[in-house]
């Protein structure tokens, strides 16, 4: 059995304070991995937070708008390779044999839609026992220099190309809202939550909630939004916050 795993950045970083830690939301996180009986392979995904988006933001790079300023890719890159050393740290203090993923060096865009991603280090390391952690980053883009690949992106693909059976995204609210502020049990269709996500014709291109949602939608697997609190339920198997699917 398959486990992908993302950790927001909202999470693990102060997003009012460039490039600061939540130290003790990653070292709560990073316990509940650690202590979980997953019984499972996973693969973990973290957000960028207060990291990569301030630079992604200061050059104007984005899912859509790029830079061919390789100076400017790096800054990005670098940044979210800070943090995922952090992230690395949190979890070989705990003896979580974790090694990263760096999808600068393994995708590329060709044309608007299409993203050449190789996942075949992601499978041997799993295969060898180890727990690859990827994360947002910069990809090389036909036509744009480089452009973001979200965390959220990076979840599916590795849900997709693993055959995840479980797949789950940690952050700081407690699973999708409904328009009373109530988190909603279950999502089978977007319809029926989508005046509550801003209208089926909401455009997302940064990782906002709807487009979450219309992510894990297409999944084949079962996806659950919950908060920190219930990670360790979600690594032991329970089903948290909301199940979309």
């Amino acid at each position: 059995m398959t486990t992908v795993l993302k950790l927001g950045g909202s999470l693990i970083t102060d997003k009012d304070r460039r490039e600061t830690l939540d130290d003790a939301a990653l070292s709560a996180a990073a316990d509940a991995v650690a202590d979980a009986d997953v019984g499972t392979d996973l693969a973990l995904v973290h957000g960028a937070g207060s990291f990569g988006h301030h630079y992604a933001e200061k050059y104007g790079v984005s899912v859509t708008e790029g830079t061919t300023d390789a100076g400017a890719a790096l800054e990005i890159h670098g940044s979210m390779t800070t943090l995922n050393r952090f992230v690395l740290s949190r979890l070989h203090d705990r003896n979580v044999p974790a090694l990263p993923v760096h999808p600068l060096s393994a995708g590329a865009r060709d044309g608007e839609a299409s993203l050449d991603f190789s996942l075949t280090t992601v499978c041997t390391m799993l295969d060898e026992g180890f727990v690859p952690v990827s994360h947002g980053d910069v990809v090389a883009h036909e036509g744009k220099g480089t452009t973001i690949i979200s965390g959220d992106e990076l979840v599916a693909r590795f849900a997709t190309a693993l055959d995840a059976d479980r797949v789950g995204l940690c952050s700081t609210v407690d699973g999708v809202y409904d328009a009373e502020g109530d988190v909603i049990d279950r999502i089978e269709r977007f319809d029926d939550v989508a005046d509550a996500l801003g209208g089926s014709d909401a455009t997302d291109v940064t990782g906002g909630m709807a487009g979450k949602v219309r992510t894990l939608l297409d999944l084949d697997a079962p996806a659950y939004v919950f908060g920190a609190a219930d990670l360790p339920t979600f690594l032991d198997g329970g089903e948290p916050g909301t199940r979309i699917d």
